[in-house]
């Protein structure tokens, strides 16, 4: 797969992801949904590494988006860096049992909410770099 194919595969599994927590909001599945929305920015950022990375278009097999905005040179402000360190916590606390129910506990409607917000934030602005040259 070059690495324009591999770049909309991500995009694409993306937008999927994103339409899923969409659906888990309304469901009330909060912890699900946040830990979805992680997926949703996760593929993003390896989109954006394939789109960036010619020769080796394979995003390394990691899950924090710190690290994967290190790995395509992003220049992150503050708030972005905020952000997204939020995000990655979502991945670790709706997966393993000794942080999911503090977890289910702290995602209400209105977290929750507030954490989908900042996922669609950080959602449009990876998607604008995806589509500049």
């Amino acid at each position: 797969m070059n690495n324009i194919d591999l770049m909309n595969y991500w995009i694409d599994s993306s937008d999927e992801d994103y339409d899923t927590m969409k659906v888990l909001f309304k469901s009330h599945k909060n912890t699900w949904c946040l830990f979805i929305g992680h997926l949703v920015i996760e593929k993003l950022l390896k989109a954006l590494y394939s789109k960036k990375n010619k020769n080796a278009p394979y995003a390394p097999k990691v899950h924090d988006l710190l690290y994967l905005t290190e790995k395509v040179d992003l220049v992150l402000t503050e708030n972005q860096e905020k952000s997204l360190s939020i995000i990655s916590k979502f991945n670790i606390n709706a997966r393993y049992d000794d942080y999911k129910k503090d977890f289910q506990n702290k995602c209400t409607d209105e977290y929750t909410a507030e954490q989908i917000q900042n996922i669609e934030e950080v959602r449009t602005w990876l998607k604008n770099l995806l589509t500049m040259n």
